[in-house]
């Protein structure tokens, strides 16, 4: 095995989703393998520091618009994208949202709210982009699921559906583009700390519950996802198109609470 397999010289890739959180520190294990960023989110002013930071590293970088609720704002980002860097290699699909509520009081709105960010827009966002790599028959793209994608958590019904039909999307797509020289993927993280979810983790008895279900009995940290995010942008998983990578610590295997003795002749109880 050698370096090549991982090195992204010469490679553009988009990171939607880039102002904050899990996307800056995916794209920045990209920019340290060698690729150049294109950086998108609602707010292109967000996103003008990290720009600064990743050129700073050496990449060439640029910020861009994206509201992967409008069409018209994809089109253009993936336009604007391919006129700067004259080809596209690389997409991580990482832009999206979430409302956290049981379901008896989830609304339409939030609904269409998380739908239509996370997989409405993740798959017009690889539309546009496929657009561009189709002809020079090459491309990795790199949706962004989650453990929801494999299994189901109370609260979560409109995310955990979306985040599994990105796992559904990932596999059609996989076949779709495949023909033209595309892998298609999912990088499912499981629980990982960031803004949308930082209030969980101020409950101390809700993390060791947390940990106790997880095999490596520690949430992720940001920089687990490095590996996996560089391994399927790379040379390195050109045989792997159609499939969903979880970075979950094993809690997708259905741990559960550790069993301790009640007593001399006594079932062992959940502790």
């Amino acid at each position: 095995m050698t370096n090549s397999l991982f090195d992204l010289t010469g490679r553009v890739a988009i990171v939607t989703g880039t102002s904050r959180g899990l996307g800056q520190h995916m794209a920045r294990a990209l920019a340290n393998a060698g690729a150049d960023l294109v950086l998108a989110s609602r707010n292109r002013d967000h996103l003008l520091p990290f720009e600064t930071e990743i050129k700073a590293r050496g990449r060439r970088a640029i910020s861009l618009q994206l509201d992967v609720r409008s069409q018209a704002s994809i089109e253009k980002m993936a336009a604007d994208a391919e006129t700067a860097f004259e080809h596209l290699d690389i997409l991580v699909n990482n832009a999206g949202c979430n409302v956290r509520k049981p379901a008896l009081e989830v609304t339409w709105d939030d609904w269409n709210l998380i739908l239509d960010t996370n997989l409405r827009g993740s798959f017009f966002v690889a539309q546009a982009v496929a657009h561009f790599m189709v002809p020079r028959h090459y491309g990795r793209i790199i949706n962004i699921g989650s453990v929801t994608s494999v299994a189901g958590y109370a609260g979560l019904g409109p995310y955990g559906a979306s985040r599994g039909g990105i796992r559904q999307l990932t596999m059609s797509l996989a076949d779709d583009w495949g023909k033209h020289g595309i892998t298609v993927n999912c990088l499912a993280p499981g629980w990982f700390r960031t803004d949308q979810n930082k209030l969980l983790y101020e409950n101390k008895e809700w993390v060791e519950y947390l940990c106790d279900r997880i095999p490596l009995k520690r949430p992720g940290l940001p920089q687990d996802l490095d590996a996996a995010v560089v391994f399927l942008a790379a040379e390195s998983s050109r045989y792997v198109t159609g499939q969903t990578l979880l970075v979950d610590g094993g809690i997708s295997t259905g741990a559960t609470r550790a069993l301790v003795s009640s007593g001399p002749g006594k079932p062992a109880e959940p502790r």
